[in-house]
């Protein structure tokens, strides 16, 4: 009878560990940080200084030096969550059934966005750090434009973000962000599935498809361990490569910051595609907007990038690139960079 008795509850082992690992996870690296860092901002006003060019009118020169600091900045700022991004990750393979997943995410249609859009908001990573949970999500049988309003959500709908806009940037802000961030999570999303082969409907690794917690307690944390060693041998390396020339071409990306950058439509579209290519932290949006229209630069073009700076970056789109197609990748990222012109055109007409 005991042993019967065990055997009866080794699937709740799995889904118990995972429920864990995020919870605490995200408590000590997310919301308990974030939720400090509100009163500084109700406070101060601000959340600290721009990543992208510190306290000067522009990045440093690019060169080895410039990369190299940048990259020490960014990886200070998101270790921890690139940690429990990987964790989770592989957890979500290794631990749960996948058909759990796909009952939740593996429906073509709207249902299924909205589902993971709603599932994003606990999270509060950035780009990069959510990029494993979405890798592990696809693996699972998650829809394309599920997992992608998962990954969109993140950045987009983070809810500490939003009241560090409110209180940094102006509830003005904050009200085009969260308006434009809700349409293009669930837009784009609806999107890639609408646009979806029924080949890239399902996870690119098939063989991953009836993963469960089933069998023996000590075979499932053998399979989460190679996964989770896989993940990293195949996702940091690159990342870490990418952020260094991230690092060193903010010089190109952005190479001034003044009252030459005004509300034209080229400046918009400008700074929308330079938004969609460079990486920042969790809320750097925030820091980076103050700065730069405290050196003057006008708002249409910093609207642009509160919409494109956050929820996609190269080295993101490179760690997913075989979680997707290259065709929804990229129409991930058109849409992205669609979303930051029209907030650009919206900070023009409404005089933002």
């Amino acid at each position: 009878m005991k042993t019967i008795a065990v055997k009866n509850r080794s699937p709740l082992i799995g889904p118990a560990l995972l429920l864990t690992i995020a919870v605490c996870g995200l408590f000590y690296v997310k919301w308990f940080p974030y939720y400090n860092r509100a009163f500084v901002a109700a406070s101060h006003h601000a959340i600290g200084n721009s990543i992208l060019m510190g306290t000067a009118s522009a990045p440093p020169a690019a060169s080895w030096q410039a990369a190299l600091s940048y990259a020490i900045a960014y990886g200070k700022a998101i270790w921890q969550a690139m940690v429990l991004g990987l964790l989770l990750g592989s957890a979500v393979q290794a631990l749960i059934p996948a058909r759990w997943i796909a009952r939740a995410l593996g429906q073509t249609g709207f249902g299924s966005v909205v589902t993971g859009a709603v599932m994003s908001l606990p999270g509060m990573m950035c780009t990069c750090c959510a990029a494993p949970v979405v890798a592990g999500l696809r693996a699972c049988r998650a829809t394309p434009g599920a997992a992608i309003a998962f990954w969109l959500g993140n950045t987009l709908l983070n809810p500490a973000t939003l009241v560090f806009i409110g209180f940094v940037l102006g509830w003005q802000w904050m009200g085009l962000r969260l308006a434009l961030g809700v349409a293009m999570v669930l837009g784009i999303g609806y999107l890639v599935d609408r646009a979806a082969t029924d080949r890239e409907a399902v996870a690119a690794q098939s063989a991953m498809e009836e993963m469960s917690t089933n069998g023996e307690t000590g075979v499932m944390f053998v399979r989460w361990l190679k996964i989770l060693a896989r993940m990293t041998v195949r996702l940091v390396p690159e990342y870490i490569v990418l952020v260094l020339l991230m690092g060193a071409a903010r010089a190109w990306l952005f190479p001034h910051i003044g009252p030459g950058i005004d509300a034209s439509l080229a400046w918009v579209v400008a700074f929308a595609l330079a938004g969609a290519l460079f990486v920042i932290p969790t809320a750097g949006e925030v820091p980076i907007i103050q700065a730069m229209l405290a050196l003057g630069m006008a708002t249409a073009p910093a609207a642009a990038l509160l919409l494109t700076l956050p929820p996609v970056s190269v080295p993101s789109v490179a760690m997913l690139g075989r979680s997707f197609s290259p065709r929804t990748l990229a129409l991930t990222c058109a849409g992205v960079v669609a979303g930051g012109i029209v907030a650009g055109l919206i900070a023009m007409a409404i005089g933002l």
